[in-house]
């Protein structure tokens, strides 16, 4: 018994070195599957990130590559555009031409009067100040029909809202500045405005008071911004009612003025001699009237700039955008209608 206990002994030991030998490597064969798992799933997340970084790339150059064919195709529409509106200008010439020929003569006063009312004679002269405006106004056009094609290109693009809301708010200016122009040009000379020779044909079928009716406009508008919230459609037929009613009070303001100046130059007796002194003092009374004219298009323009500022302010950017595009585009319609009732066969 005493010879056999140390070879027990030292079995047991040995037995139990191996198990930790073997506990220690199961430790580290685990230990290295867990590291290798976790590198896996590192590299699956990268591979992610990778192929989601490429698609986006991918898009971005297919936006950037539709939005130059875009520009190129509003390149072409630009010089259409841009020759159709040379051939309205020379129309317009021409028609203002016609009417300035022979107005006296047709009233029987021959060469008496060679100066023409709002400042256009019987040779064709215009007013300094009116025909400054209508080269500006010419410009001014011009530059409309660039701003459209670029706004058509950037919401075909869905470009993102900043870069969207930098060409609405240069929209929005630019509409301004046909404002301030027709404020000096009132100055100058208010029956060129009203009367609307600045314009072609079609468009002076439209007008109220020297421009659009702010009312007739949202009309055309609405349709093209849509879908609206209900607090939109609140805003704006809110909005369509006041401009209605302004317009209602200008008219009939515009229609008082009229009376008044018709009772003022058919006072007396008409058709025989007239007294030279009752004759000055009834020109210097409508003289005084006509003064108020004037001032009935600035509220006019005023309004319609209001409708515009408010229009704006009631919409998202977007919304906006489409609806300066509408009004652009219905404007551009219109000037394209005159040079098409202009060029028609004559049969």
């Amino acid at each position: 018994m005493a010879d056999n206990s140390p070879r027990t002994d030292t079995s047991t030991d040995m037995e139990a070195d191996v198990k930790l030998e073997d506990a220690h490597h199961g430790a580290n064969a685990g230990s290295n599957a867990s590291d290798h798992e976790a590198t896996k799933n590192g590299d699956s997340k990268a591979l992610r990130r990778l192929a989601q970084n490429r698609e986006a790339a991918r898009k971005s150059r297919l936006r950037k590559k539709a939005y130059v064919q875009q520009l190129e195709s509003s390149r072409i529409k630009l010089n259409q555009l841009e020759q159709e509106l040379q051939r309205a200008r020379q129309q317009l010439m021409t028609v203002r031409g016609e009417r300035v020929q022979g107005v006296y003569h047709l009233g029987g006063y021959g060469d008496q009067n060679p100066h023409g009312v709002g400042g256009n004679g019987v040779n064709g002269a215009i007013n300094p100040g009116a025909a400054a405006f209508d080269m500006e106004y010419g410009r001014w056009v011009d530059e409309q029909i660039r701003q459209m094609c670029d706004l058509r290109a950037a919401l075909q693009a869905h470009v993102a809202d900043n870069e969207l809301r930098v060409l609405v708010d240069g929209g929005m200016a630019h509409y301004d500045e046909i404002f301030r122009l027709k404020s000096i040009a009132a100055k100058a000379d208010v029956f060129h405005l009203v009367s609307g020779m600045w314009k072609t044909p079609a468009e002076r079928c439209f007008m109220w008071m020297g421009g659009f009716r702010p009312s007739e406009l949202l009309k055309i508008l609405i349709p093209q911004i849509e879908p609206l919230t209900e607090q939109q459609l609140l805003g704006i037929c809110n909005l369509q009612q006041s401009s209605q009613q302004a317009e209602d009070a200008l008219s009939q303001g515009m229609e008082a003025l009229q009376q008044s100046l018709a009772d003022t130059l058919a006072a007396g007796s008409l058709g025989s001699s007239p007294n030279v002194a009752n004759y000055m003092g009834q020109m210097a009374m409508a003289m005084g009237k006509l003064g108020t004219l004037e001032s009935f298009v600035r509220q006019a323009d005023n309004l319609r700039q209001q409708t515009l500022q408010q229009m704006y302010r009631i919409l998202t950017t977007r919304q906006a955008a489409r609806g300066l595009l509408a009004m652009g585009d219905y404007f551009a319609r219109l000037r394209a209608l005159s040079s098409l009732w202009s060029a028609r066969p004559r049969d």
